[in-house]
């Protein structure tokens, strides 16, 4: 692993345990930031509403961290509005901000359209798909944007369990985001989740950022803050586990595809290429990073072997 990323992992990745909820409040009061949350949504009545209810229990009734939390609904044809508006939650839809635009699909582009909606400081986007949700989603990547004027944007680490196995999840991540990001960004190789939905962001960094419109838009994110402000400005936070739908192969194609392709308009700019991969376990200390090189040695078509064309001519 690069020292700068090794450098890295020791000062800039952290639990959510490493910020009390106090300290954080006492740091949003002396500085007066505010915070907006944001869920994305498209047919998530079976969850969206459970969030949003966490969220404005814990962390805006009990404490006051969040002062504004919107569910941009893109379209859902269920009753993922309904749920979000009785949970206590500002519903805007996706077609009402910017109109002159017409929309596009695409997670990115509900994304970018929230800066429109939404007036925070800092903003945190959420996943609206999660189960068995915990407020530390927020307050632990909250955090370091409140206390340390230094960070930029925030994201959030966890176990990603699939079908009770352990650490199975991500299944983009670990064979496509991963391997890009390690060769091409390996400054970015000590993030655990790199794709992760749940960060967040100061909205002076977010307003500079191009967004990909689909898929691709957190690797875009990552690459271009790291390109604008530095790697020493971005962070990421333990906050446990998380549990959402999974979806099938065919979508996850697709997933693959667009981050392939938005990687593809980033490496245009030049780029580095580091033959190893860098990959994370949870042991007694948190996330571990276990770095494996990479083959990248080829073997030349056998036709072009003597031992091979003399058999040929045999």
């Amino acid at each position: 692993m690069l020292e700068e990323v090794e450098r890295w992992l020791s000062t800039r990745s952290w639990s959510a345990t490493d910020r009390p909820l106090h300290q954080i409040l006492a740091a949003k009061q002396r500085t007066g930031q505010t915070v907006s949350v944001v869920l994305p949504a498209l047919n998530e009545e079976e969850t969206v509403g459970d969030i949003a209810a966490v969220i404005r229990h814990d962390l805006m009734r009990q404490v006051p961290l969040v002062d504004e939390l919107v569910v941009v609904d893109s379209g859902s044809t269920d009753g993922t509005s309904e749920v979000a508006a009785a949970a206590g939650a500002t519903v805007v839809h996706r077609d009402a901000i910017l109109p002159r635009l017409p929309a596009v699909p695409g997670k990115g582009e509900v994304l970018w359209r929230s800066l429109l909606a939404t007036r925070g400081d800092i903003v945190c986007f959420v996943d609206a798909d999660l189960r068995d949700f915990s407020s530390d989603f927020v307050s632990g990547i909250v955090g370091p944007l409140l206390t340390d004027p230094d960070v930029d944007l925030v994201k959030a680490m966890y176990d990603r369990p699939l079908g009770g196995a352990a650490g199975q999840g991500g299944r983009v991540t670990e064979l496509m985001a991963r391997p890009l990001l390690n060769m091409h960004w390996p400054q970015l190789a000590g993030f655990v989740q790199p794709l992760g939905g749940e960060y967040a962001a100061r909205r002076s960094l977010l307003e500079q950022l191009p967004f990909p419109v689909g898929y691709g838009v957190e690797l875009g994110m990552l690459v271009d803050a790291l390109h604008l402000a530095g790697l020493d400005s971005l962070a990421q936070v333990d906050v446990g586990v998380r549990k959402h739908r999974h979806q099938d192969g065919q979508a996850l194609g697709r997933m693959a595809a667009a981050i392939y392709r938005t990687a593809q308009l980033r490496l245009a700019r030049g780029h580095l290429i580091r033959p190893s991969l860098t990959q994370f376990e949870r042991g007694g200390d948190g996330f571990e990073p276990r770095t494996y090189s990479v083959d990248t040695e080829e073997r030349p078509p056998m036709v072009e072997i003597a031992e091979y064309q003399a058999r040929k001519a045999a």
